[in-house]
């Protein structure tokens, strides 16, 4: 597992051999006190895209920014809830088996995440939800994890001027983070938000007038909105002051659909990932295979963090990075390295399918393989380490403050 991690320049500075706890290096310049707006769109699959699909006019906003991003193409969600899309961001931390650690309610705080370290640096830290936090335990989950909570329950009536079952609309929620960032800098403190839209979901309702479907006519007019509303939180940031100085991260937390033949069908776990910061982030686009867990690295690593971390991603831009994704649901758990897709399965079982041409073919797979031996040691690593309270932020501040005497 360690050597999974080892992604230079990063030590690990403790003798328990079950701990991953590391200090990751910067380039040895200074930190870049950017700051972050981090987006998480509800179910945009990769294959809404038009460059994934051409031919697609569903996204124009989305398929222009590519073109001024640092964009990832081969990005895969580790699973098929929004819940885990939360826990891989926040926490660098691969699915295990049953709940997601936002759900477990008792013990999902107190843990190593990117807004404690972005805190302990004087970022005003928050969570943005379009609607009510105590859905999925969201609340509880972020605001035990170093985040205020902005949601529908705090925001004033006469400020959502759209609303469904789920939520405010993305505009709603884009004009509340447009407030907080405005609010931030008027403080003087660089800010990390981390937003979650509602609005492509069930019942695919939004405001009237901004596309050319009608609200509540299904996903397309939806996936139409989703960008709509992106491409005016975009328009108006850069009229702000902060933009210059800011990353803006999006991404979604999981695919539309997770129905397949395979146990795990990887198709449905791809998703996108922009970068976005033109003064600071040169465009480009990367191809290589990487997990929605090394979000939180590669975030920190563009600001040129030294810090000490409990992640179990690595950052994308690394040259040690170890090109893999992990996909999962509720008892399937996978690691795919861009051909064989291994399945941990329930009673120690091992499943393999190869990828030919995007085609799913089952192979034999001997037990004791480096493939494996890769998909045992991250599971079974994450669950010991969520277990046993190694990844417990109280542990890594503690040596954060010894490693700075």
């Amino acid at each position: 597992m360690k050597g999974q991690l080892d992604a230079a320049p990063a030590d690990f500075v403790e003798p328990n051999p079950l701990s991953i706890l590391r200090r990751v290096h910067g380039d040895g310049g200074a930190e870049r006190r950017l700051n972050v707006i981090l987006v998480m769109i509800e179910s945009l699959s990769a294959d809404y895209l038009g460059r994934f699909t051409p031919g697609s006019t569903l996204t124009p906003n989305l398929d222009r920014l590519i073109g001024d991003s640092l964009f990832f193409s081969q990005l895969y969600a580790t699973g098929t809830r929004t819940v885990r899309g939360l826990e891989a961001v926040t926490l660098s931390f691969p699915p295990t088996p049953g709940q997601s650690v936002v759900k477990r309610i008792g013990r999902e705080s107190g843990l190593w995440s990117m807004g404690q370290v972005l805190r302990q640096r004087g970022y005003d830290t928050q969570f943005i939800y379009g609607g009510r936090g105590y859905f999925d335990n969201m609340a509880a989950f972020f605001a035990g994890n170093g985040y205020g909570v902005i949601d529908q329950t705090s925001v004033p009536d006469d400020e959502i001027e759209f609303s469904n079952a789920w939520g405010m609309s993305d505009e709603d929620l884009y004009r509340q983070t447009l407030k907080a960032a405005d609010r931030a800098m008027a403080t003087g403190m660089p800010f990390f938000f981390h937003l979650m839209t509602t609005s492509n979901h069930r019942p695919y309702t939004y405001p009237e007038g901004r596309i050319g479907i009608a609200s509540g006519h299904g996903r397309d007019g939806a996936v139409m909105y989703t960008d709509y509303a992106i491409g005016e939180l975009l328009r108006q940031a850069r009229t702000r002051p902060w933009f210059d100085d800011t990353l803006f991260v999006i991404v979604a937390d999981h695919c539309a659909g997770s129905a397949g033949k395979e146990d795990l069908p990887l198709a449905k776990y791809h998703i996108p990932l922009w970068f976005y910061s033109p003064r600071n982030v040169p465009a480009r686009e990367v191809d290589t295979l990487v997990s929605q867990i090394d979000i939180a690295p590669t975030v920190l690593s563009l600001l040129n963090f030294d810090y000490l971390s409990m992640a179990f991603g690595v950052d994308m831009l690394s040259s040690a990075h170890p090109r893999r994704a992990l996909i999962g649901n509720y008892q399937y758990l996978g690691y795919y390295d861009g051909s064989d897709l291994t399945i941990l399965q329930p009673r120690r079982r091992i499943e393999r399918y190869r990828y030919v041409d995007a085609i799913a073919q089952k192979v034999a797979v001997d037990d004791d393989d480096r493939g494996a031996e890769l998909v045992r040691a991250y599971y079974q690593t994450a669950a010991l380490t969520y277990k046993d309270g190694l990844s417990d932020w109280k542990r890594v501040a503690a040596a954060t403050a010894t490693a700075s005497r």
